[in-house]
């Protein structure tokens, strides 16, 4: 019996389960490289605007702390529950291992739709989350992060709420704060920015010129809408589909990016209403044809059912899980038409950039954001070439090959670590 259940967890787990086959990890080894070290359920009540209280429930899962504090961000959204935090804080640890970070995987969430609740709600919601989680976060033990439904001033909520308990300012209880609050330079685009220089990267290795390659994000959030922008300016890349929970867009011909963020700017982000007629059901947007693919969104957006149909050179997964095991299989048999930068390598920048922001903080010495994108690109550079290299050498996917390294490098720590007591 688990506490983890549900889809996510359940495809984590088969990965998981995949590559410990893979490198033939024994049996009775299996469940402590898996499972959480520590998962906290909270209750955060708060007073609605209208004068009636509401409770939302809030989770944290620890994976685990053998390398040092656990990272990871904090997503408000109506679905979230305990099974998918906790697979999405074990992707996260194969993440910062693959990386070379001394962080373990953790992840949070509150079960709301942040859409729906005005400021002072959204405020109450965050720093009551915060309050409920001191007694098992802290610099050295649990740094959190924004992710889907949550950004710099909810971070900066988070801080203050932890820095009113301490007594003193504490900016390294989070990263993704604002940058006048100790958060760094080029952080909010980190994500994003890592996206686009792994999508080079596999451009240069497949011998094609980024300059006029088209490309369809699926999702217009921070992640989404930066690798957008940097793919239309940075790349040359004609940007001819894109997506949010509220609209798709698709248009051979390319879409006007900088009207679409124009749009979103004066709409709180969203994507409704900015054109009628270059509308497309979001499904069918996956499946038109390009050369660069980015799932930016949620996790199991490709699938089974229409893996075999996705027209893409290159697959660069923006958001955590967002192939199944399924649709990895097929993959796999198309790998010769589909390379497939994996997440756990893909949308790396984020952490890596938040472990330079904690550092920072750590040391109150800050760096100017040419120094913090080079250290970026330094890192990605070198997991690209480890993940390219052993896929090549084991004839396996790209997936394969990043989660193997991941997961070896946490198994390795556990071995030296020993078990306690």
């Amino acid at each position: 019996m688990t506490i983890y259940t549900g889809p996510v967890f359940a495809m984590a787990r088969e990965q998981f389960g995949a590559i410990a086959d893979h490198l033939d990890i024994p049996l009775d080894e299996r469940d402590r490289l898996l499972y959480p070290k520590r998962a906290i359920t909270v209750s955060i009540p708060i007073h609605m605007d209208d004068g009636s209280t509401t409770v939302f429930e809030g989770y944290r899962v620890q994976h685990h702390l053998t390398f040092g504090a656990t990272k990871g961000g904090v997503r408000f959204a109506p679905n979230v529950d305990i099974g998918e935090v906790g697979a999405l804080s074990v992707w996260m640890s194969w993440k910062c291992a693959l990386a070379g970070l001394p962080y373990g995987g953790a992840k949070g969430g509150v079960a709301c739709d942040p859409q729906k609740l005005s400021i002072r709600e959204l405020e109450a919601v965050s720093r009551r989350y915060m309050q409920e989680m001191i007694p098992f976060v802290g610099p050295h033990t649990d740094v959190m992060a924004p992710d889907m439904g949550t950004n710099e001033q909810v971070m900066a909520w988070f801080m203050d709420t932890y820095s009113m308990h301490i007594g003193h300012a504490v900016p390294e209880i989070v990263t993704g704060k604002p940058v006048a609050l100790g958060g760094t330079v080029g952080r909010r685009e980190a994500t994003g920015r890592g996206v686009v220089y792994l999508v080079e990267r596999a451009l240069n290795q497949l011998k094609i010129n980024p300059v006029g390659t088209t490309a369809i994000v699926q999702g217009y959030g921070n992640v989404g809408s930066v690798t957008a922008i940097n793919l239309a300016r940075r790349t040359g890349s004609r940007i001819v589909g894109i997506s949010d929970h509220t609209a798709a867009y698709y248009d051979p011909r390319g879409l006007d990016i900088d009207s679409i963020e124009r749009h979103a700017g004066a709409n709180r982000g969203v994507l409704a209403g900015w054109s009628e007629q270059l509308a497309i059901d979001p499904g069918e947007l996956i499946e038109q044809p390009c050369d660069i693919l980015v799932p930016a969104a949620v996790e199991r957006v490709i699938n089974g059912e229409n893996a075999g149909r996705i027209k893409c050179r290159i697959l660069a997964e923006g958001a955590n899980g967002p192939t199944t095991p399924e649709a990895d299989r097929i993959l796999d048999r198309r790998r010769d038409e589909v390379l497939v930068i994996p997440d756990i390598l893909c949308n790396s920048g984020g952490v890596i950039v938040s472990y330079f922001e904690w550092v920072q903080d750590l040391q109150q010495l800050f760096w100017a954001e040419t120094e913090v994108n080079d250290k970026l690109y330094r890192l990605l550079e070198m997991a690209f070439t480890q993940v390219t290299k052993r896929a090549a050498a084991e004839n396996i996917s790209n997936r394969t090959a990043a989660m193997a390294i991941g997961v070896e490098k946490v198994r390795e720590g556990k071995r030296l670590r020993g078990l306690f007591p």
